[in-house]
């Protein structure tokens, strides 16, 4: 199974392309992990690669530009793309933790997963009227993040303008779920 840039990628036009074909070349596949079956699409090369990532990430926040004041970045490998976007976008960075794992937050949503629930919790910082949010993640793959992500944001106070994803995994249905979602590759 190999990667491949989305319509949407390859609709963002010669100055994303290129790079982002080169960054989807970067994905390592992992057979057999986290468990028997599971074809794991590992990210590690593209974020270790300068140019890789920067190509991704711009990639990522191509379409929102000028349409949000903070990046919010799911707990834990959507940290990493959340913290880069918003320094390329000169905004902040609010995370969306696991719960248990904030101070004081301001809301918390559990959700659905294929095997369990978890929960996570906004920051504080989350909490203002009016503050438009782009929710950053590593993957779509069956949208239960995602979706508790936007419902986070909204009852902190909060807007979200959209959610951006590098890796989008159509086989799990997340788009049923968070249909709003640009991604930018596909396993």
């Amino acid at each position: 199974m190999s990667v491949r840039l989305t319509p949407a990628a390859e609709a963002l036009g010669a100055e994303h392309v290129p790079g982002l074909r080169r960054a989807a070349g970067l994905f390592r596949t992992v057979p057999d992990f986290p468990a028997p079956g599971v074809v794991f699409q590992d990210m590690g090369p593209l974020l270790a690669d300068a140019d890789a990532l920067r190509a991704g990430v711009r990639g990522m926040l191509a379409p929102f530009e000028g349409r949000f004041d903070v990046v919010a970045g799911l707990d834990a490998r959507g940290f990493l793309l959340a913290g880069y976007a918003a320094a390329l976008a000169g905004v902040g960075m609010v995370p969306l933790r696991k719960a248990g794992k904030l101070p004081a937050p301001v809301g918390e949503v559990t959700y659905d997963l294929e095997y369990g629930q978890a929960s996570i919790e906004a920051a504080a910082e989350l909490a203002v009227p009016g503050l438009r949010v782009l929710v950053v993640d590593d993957v779509l793959a069956t949208g239960g993040t995602l979706a508790a992500a936007h419902e986070l944001v909204r009852q902190a106070g909060a807007a979200t303008v959209g959610a951006a994803v590098l890796l989008e995994i159509p086989a799990l249905g997340g788009r049923r779920r968070t249909p709003d979602v640009h991604a930018l590759f596909t396993a």
